[in-house]
């Protein structure tokens, strides 16, 4: 990266090409596993703070450093002086003399944006409320071991809250030119200025609307996620509204006979998803959810200019 130190802090931080390079680096290490794999990352540490509960991220992180033969040193929060009041900045500057990565996983964009700006280290955004970089790029890497790296002539439907993993396929989506249909009841649309920044860029419709059943019709892939997110568990309400956005056989009949059914984890099964359908022969979910790892792997060989 000739010096240049870079960021995932979402995914207008990319261009099309270097995510399809991501993409590509990531197929290649699921194919080389079991094989020799060299440890670019020796004497590397990728650090790690978490003020939101992880499985997928967190340990697909972790595994991916450690394959890649460096080290990892995870922290939340309240494990750090952040908790008493220390500013990000001298936080960020402490931990770029520390580091050689830092994967952060936070509530506010704001937080990943003002660490950016201070480290004199990639900053990777492990999950905001506003964005999930990573995830959508792995996501995209299960559709390529599917249907090929020409996405063009795809329909992808994303059914259900308009969140931070949608507002992350909105933004792939107008980069790498595949069709995308979001369907969300009134009121839980993706953000206006998101879609609308999108679109500037976007080769092929990104289209929003109130109806699943028109969203999933002759989709190749249908994806989904929870109703609730992380801090909205007790919203009945919400849960009322999303009832009739179940990805469930009848819906998933509506699209190709060879569709994938994406979920980004953790299911909470008979509310977004059905059980059958989860574990139905058109399910990716545990080939996307393994995936992380090797996304990151390329995603961290990439930044840290291995």
């Amino acid at each position: 990266m000739s010096g240049l130190i870079r960021h995932l802090l979402s995914l207008d931080d990319l261009t099309t090409e270097e995510i399809t390079l991501l993409i590509k680096a990531a197929i290649n290490y699921k194919n080389k596993m079991g094989k020799d794999i060299s440890y670019k990352a020796q004497g590397k540490i990728l650090g790690m703070i978490f003020e939101k509960p992880s499985t997928r991220t967190r340990i697909s992180f972790e595994s991916a450093m450690i394959k890649l033969g460096g080290g990892v040193c995870f922290m939340t929060s309240q494990s750090l002086q952040l908790s008493r009041g220390e500013p990000i900045c001298d936080t960020a500057r402490v931990l770029s003399g520390y580091l050689d990565c830092l994967v952060i996983r936070t509530y506010a964009q704001s937080i990943v944006e003002e660490m950016a700006k201070r480290s004199s280290i990639p900053i990777i955004n492990g999950l905001t409320d506003l964005y999930h970089p990573c995830q959508a790029i792995s996501d995209v890497m299960t559709v390529v071991e599917n249907f090929g790296d020409d996405l063009s002539k795809i329909k992808i439907a994303w059914i259900g809250d308009g969140n931070n993993v949608c507002n992350s396929w909105i933004q792939i989506a107008s980069k790498l030119g595949f069709e995308l249909h979001i369907a969300t009841p009134c009121g839980y649309e993706p953000r206006h200025d998101i879609l609308e920044n999108a679109m500037k860029e976007a080769k092929a419709p990104i289209i929003v609307c109130n109806d699943p059943l028109l969203a999933a019709q002759g989709a190749s892939v249908i994806n989904t996620d929870v109703w609730l997110s992380m801090g909205e568990e007790n919203k009945e309400e919400k849960k009322e509204a999303f009832k009739h956005f179940q990805v469930n056989n009848m819906l998933v009949a509506l699209a190709k006979n060879d569709c994938i059914v994406l979920h980004c984890l953790p299911a909470h099964r008979g509310e977004e998803i059905t059980d059958d359908v989860i574990e139905g022969e058109n399910s990716r979910i545990w080939e996307q959810a393994e995936n992380k790892m090797y996304t990151h792997m390329a995603i961290i060989e990439w930044l840290m200019g291995l």
